[in-house]
């Protein structure tokens, strides 16, 4: 008996010890747990940060049609709610991931027993974790160099943080926010950055096989990556198919036809500020939205910064547009002038400079230095503490480099130096278009190509712009109300005096209608320069330029008479601005590029609105547009017409400067004001001919090409329609042939008139 109280006596110490075992270890677990949340073993996020997860999100830039031109950012990254995700791609995460995803309350009690059972037989078969403690890990990271206890502590602070975030939002923004967070390689952080990089699309227009790849990249970008390792990728895309399958996503079939199916790269793009749409408009826009940043202020009284916040900045650019200016760039250039341009120079020792024969030589030395020391090579040996000899050794080794070609980039052998020598050679063009009426900028095409030309010819650079400028001066003179388009002038020469008792008398490029009374209407379209002279005469330089001014010019300008025939260096954008003034009847419209921006939430932070300035009235506006309309009509802009076929109202203005350095063409129609400019980086680089060299064969053929896509794209609505007159009744034949006819009935009915009387 005794033996027997004895073994109960056992058995109930036994099961006390147990019970007492279990109960401590779980007040320990809650003791442990509490102290977890409440910070006794480090820091634990705030549902606010949770909320709020300090992840850089890129700026992005949008399309006046609703097309991501390109991003600002540290991180590629961009977030997207649940509705904007393909089902393929929900399915695809939760069969490789997390298929008790919706089951669990952010830890998986069942895929914990499994990882203890592989660590304790030695047979693991996956991880434990759940993608609300993935998503915890990612809002709240572990750092580097944690010991065993650390790690093991984190561990469970990311249990208790996937607890909270379970609590606090449903399983779809849970899933979202996973997507959002996590890298996929290449630059791209979260889904929306990484299918517009790798298949160039929305995250809701993935298809299965893309969705299965995204899905399968997670677990480890740079090893399944599809561009790095595609055969990896592959398998993992395909694994992920199969656990599809497996879970009932998808069938067999379905599994096994698609696995077949390559990986499709074609469409892949890293989104950095050289590549894609609009780069040099892009690069412009960075240092407007810093300057912008730096005045506007978050809630919390920080400045913006365009880089993490997340900005949606909506800009007036039209994708279809700017694709077709810098399609016309690339034709013109690539196809036809630059290889005239080899030609020309062809057999020529100091090509393609153009110095006197006593001078070129150490003129082109002078040029090629200036080159190397501005040159990123030269400042970063140099910053180095490299010696002078050692730098200048380098620039004549031969190196590996990529180097530009409008064929595409060519992998080549060559020193630095003979690398100036081959860009020096190269033409560049740029072209800037306006909505006539609200000033919304269309198309910016700054350069050749952003990866090898970082200057920006559109806003950036002031080339001297010849005849161009004219309109300026005739502007004065149809204002004044004493002169008409069919107004007469003798083209013969003309001096204006100089304030240093000199005369300055013009040369003219043509000798056609010497001595001739001739319109102002042929006097501009055929850049009469003599005729020019007469009018700086009768008006001065300072009127000129006070036009110009109010027209939005804002370049310095010296007040000398040769500014009648276009001797200012002046931007693309000045001129293409103060031409429009003529399409917007008399209204100086200044360029806008952007029309709101918003916060990462979508709220508008501000709205843009053209600025206005009535510069001219509207029927002088009108005259200068019948003028300009000549120059297409008969002038410089002829092969508008007979060559490129645009038979609707244009009015326009060619210019070519002293030595052909600079070819110009100005465009204007009712809707649409185009400029382009056409010109080496150095001025001694140039054709040396007029011919080739005018500004109505460099310049011109870009703006026809770009007008000839512009008007076969119907959704863009641009009328092919005539400028509309000013309101009232404008007494002015703009026909120069019947005007003369009415002059010469006028002249013959007063000699009828004064013969009658005597």
């Amino acid at each position: 008996m005794a033996e027997k109280v004895q073994q109960k006596k056992k058995f109930f110490n036994y099961i006390f010890k147990l019970w007492f075992l279990f109960f401590a270890g779980l007040i320990v677990a809650v003791l442990f747990f509490y102290g977890v949340a409440n910070e006794y073993f480090g820091k634990m996020p705030t549902f606010e940060e949770l909320e709020n997860p300090e992840t850089n999100l890129a700026s992005q830039i949008y399309s006046a049609d609703g097309q991501l031109l390109g991003s600002y950012y540290i991180e590629n990254r961009s977030n997207i709610h649940f509705r904007d995700l393909s089902p393929d791609l929900v399915n695809a995460l939760l069969a490789i991931e997390d298929i008790r995803f919706t089951e669990h309350s952010g830890i998986d009690e069942k895929a914990l027993m499994r990882v203890a059972y592989g660590v304790a037989t030695g047979n693991s078969k996956g991880g434990g974790s759940t993608l609300t403690q993935q998503l915890a890990k990612n809002l709240f990271p572990r750092g580097e160099n944690l010991s065993t206890l650390q790690l093991i502590i984190r561990k469970f602070q990311e249990w208790v943080t996937a607890t909270k975030l379970e609590h606090n939002y449903s399983k779809e923004e849970i899933m979202a926010m996973y997507l959002n967070t996590v890298p996929f390689g290449s630059s791209a952080f979260g889904i929306k950055s990484a299918a517009q990089t790798f298949f160039n699309k929305a995250p809701d227009s993935l298809n299965l096989e893309e969705a299965a790849l995204m899905a399968g990249v997670v677990n480890a970008p740079t090893r399944y990556s599809p561009v790095r390792n595609p055969e990896r990728a592959l398998q993992r895309r395909n694994l992920v198919l199969s656990k599809m399958a497996e879970y009932g996503f998808i069938t067999q079939h379905v599994c096994d036809s698609v696995s077949r199916i390559p990986i499709d790269m074609s469409n892949f793009g890293v989104l950095d500020h050289t590549s894609g749409q609009a780069t040099y408009f892009r690069e412009f826009l960075r240092s407007e939205m810093h300057d912008w940043a730096a005045k506007h202020f978050k809630a919390d009284g920080t400045p913006y910064n365009i880089y993490k916040d997340g900005l949606r900045i909506y800009t007036t650019i039209n994708s279809r547009m700017q694709q077709y200016a810098e399609d016309a760039v690339k034709e013109h250039l690539g196809n036809d002038l630059q290889p005239a341009f080899y030609k020309h120079w062809k057999g020529y020792h100091y090509a393609p400079f153009v110095f006197p024969e006593s001078e070129i030589e150490a003129e082109v030395d002078k040029i090629i230095e200036r080159a190397i020391r501005r040159s990123d090579r030269y400042r970063l040996l140099k910053n180095a503490g490299v010696s002078a000899d050692s730098i200048r050794r380098s620039f004549r080794t031969p190196t590996r480099m990529r180097v530009f070609s409008w064929k595409g980039v060519i992998d080549t052998v060559m020193t630095p130096v003979d690398s100036i020598r081959y860009y020096k050679y190269f033409l560049m063009g740029s072209l800037m278009s306006v909505d006539s009426r609200t000033g919304f900028v269309r198309a910016y095409v700054g350069g050749n190509d952003y990866r090898f030309f970082k200057y920006d010819h559109v806003t950036q650079a002031r080339r001297q712009v010849g005849s161009t400028f004219k309109p300026f001066l005739y502007t004065l003179a149809m204002q004044s109300g004493e002169y008409t388009p069919c107004y007469k002038v003798p083209n013969i020469k003309y001096s204006v005096q100089l304030p240093d008792g000199t005369f300055w008398e013009p040369r003219n490029s043509s000798n056609d209608r010497v001595g001739e009374e001739v319109t102002l209407k042929w006097a501009l379209a055929n850049s009469n320069n003599w005729i020019s002279a007469y009018l700086i005469k009768r008006f001065s330089p300072q009127s000129v330029i006070q036009m110009a001014r109010k027209m939005g010019v804002t370049s310095p300008i010296d007040p000398v008479p040769a500014i009648a025939l276009g001797t200012p260096d002046l931007k693309l954008y000045e001129m293409v601005g103060a031409m429009n003034t003529f399409a917007n009847r008399g209204v100086y419209v200044k360029p806008i590029f952007v029309t709101r921006i918003e916060d990462k939430n979508g709220n508008v932070i501000e709205r843009f609105v053209p600025e206005k300035t009535e510069a001219l009235d509207e029927v002088t506006a009108y005259k200068m547009i019948e003028l300009m309309k000549g120059v297409v009509e008969s002038g410089t802009g002829i092969r508008l017409r007979y060559k490129y076929q645009l038979n609707n109202p244009i009015a326009g203005k060619t210019g070519t400067t002293q030595n052909q350095s600079d070819g110009w063409f100005m465009g204007i129609t009712p809707d649409l004001t185009t400029g382009v400019w056409v010109g080496a980086e150095d001025r001694s680089v140039h054709f040396r001919t007029i011919t080739l060299g005018q500004g109505a064969n460099m310049a011109l053929p870009i703006w026809a090409m770009y007008m000839q896509q512009v008007y076969a794209d119907p959704t863009l609505g641009i009328s092919q329609g005539d400028f509309q007159k000013p309101l009232g009744n404008v007494d002015i034949e703009f026909d120069c042939d019947k005007y003369e006819r009415k002059q010469a009935q006028s002249r013959r009915n007063q000699q009828k008139q004064f013969e009658d009387e005597f």
